[in-house]
């Protein structure tokens, strides 16, 4: 099958989204599928949807309205699913939900990161006949326990890990991790924070690292022994999965779908979180060992993802075409000269030819 996948893939540090891309096509493109991130052929059998938003507010490469236009010029037999791992309980805005549940008309079938945010999209009209929840997963050869540190009463090091510096990462709880660390109790704890940091947000007893990603971010998160997650209505997150992946037990805000990915790999809190840090403590063998068993990885989640590809292509009735070739290789020239543009960074170089002029 050929299948576009919406979304370019940024090298680096770049949150969860980018590595279910990342993750997505290395699979099905080692299962025989050819991958493209654009709709300028006329072949498409598959198309995901990652993100409607437009380019500029997103890594998309394209939104439901193009994919509206390639079934209306080029083919309306085409497949479409879309993935949503956003909503506006994340951040605290009002638009996304309205927008991404318009945006899925597009799509022949959604496939949601979490039980709770498929719930959220079912309760404001989303047909619960055409969604489906496949779990995130994340690269077991890269984030494994192999290397893992030894735990030790006597230094015991926490950490997370987070792209974004919104305040719902769970800055709360890490600035009182924070205040904790420098009191007699817990003077033996260590705290590491990962990524960036908003403004205005400072800590005294946290060693804080810029955002890696990768093996080298898997070497890190193994130098430590707990994993903190405070992040608040989280759809999904992939900093946790990897931490458990890693083999460290997760101490986790009970919110949104995080829970689904955390219990009974570790400890929960709600207000009660020093209450919570002493029990993952005083427990710390026994999630470990359950760890062993972890199972969301990116090798399941691909797994799932081409399974409900074939079986949404296969119920999908056909209907016989009536395009007008002349606007469909008008709309794929188009498509073709946008790629063009894009991959040459033409907008990139009249800038820089400009500042040249001007110096």
């Amino acid at each position: 099958m050929k299948v576009s996948i919406g979304s370019r893939i940024i090298n680096g540090p770049w949150g969860g989204g980018n590595l279910f891309v990342l993750n997505l096509k290395k699979f099905l493109i080692q299962n025989g599928h050819e991958v493209v991130h654009d709709l300028c052929a006329k072949d498409i059998d598959i198309i995901l949807l990652t993100d409607p938003r437009s380019r500029k507010e997103s890594s998309s490469t394209f939104n439901h309205l193009d994919i509206l236009k390639y079934k209306k010029y080029v083919n309306p037999n085409v497949t479409v699913l879309q993935r949503i791992n956003e909503c506006d309980e994340r951040k605290g805005t009002n638009y996304i939900n309205n927008f991404y549940l318009e945006a899925s008309k597009c799509a022949d079938h959604v496939i949601f990161v979490s039980n709770w945010l498929e719930k959220i999209y079912i309760d404001i009209g989303m047909p619960i006949d055409k969604t489906s929840v496949i779990m995130s997963g994340a690269d077991e050869d890269v984030f494994n326990s192999e290397g893992l540190s030894e735990f030790n009463h006597k230094k015991i090091k926490i950490v997370t890990h987070h792209w974004s510096a919104h305040m719902n990462k769970g800055f709360e709880i890490y600035e009182k991790l924070d205040s904790l660390i420098s009191s007699a109790k817990y003077q033996h704890f260590e705290f590491t924070y990962i990524g960036n940091v908003p403004s205005g947000v400072s800590f005294n007893n946290t060693e804080i690292k810029e955002a890696l990603s990768g093996k080298a971010l898997a070497n890190e998160i193994k130098k430590n022994h707990i994993y903190l997650t405070a992040s608040i209505n989280e759809p999904s997150g992939n900093h946790h999965i990897e931490a458990a992946q890693c083999g460290l037990p997760i101490l986790y805000l009970d919110s949104g779908g995080i829970p689904e990915y955390c219990n009974g790999y570790g400890v929960s809190f709600t207000n009660n979180f020093e209450e919570s840090l002493n029990k993952i403590v005083d427990n710390y063998y026994t999630h470990k060992a359950k760890l062993e068993d972890y199972p969301f990885s990116a090798q399941t989640m691909c797994e799932e993802f081409l399974n409900q590809f074939i079986e949404v292509k296969n119920k999908k009735l056909y209907k016989e075409p009536e395009i007008n070739k002349i606007i469909m290789y008008i709309f794929l020239f188009k498509n073709n000269v946008q790629k063009l543009f894009t991959s040459l960074n033409i907008k990139q170089y009249i800038k820089n030819l400009i500042k040249r002029i001007i110096q």
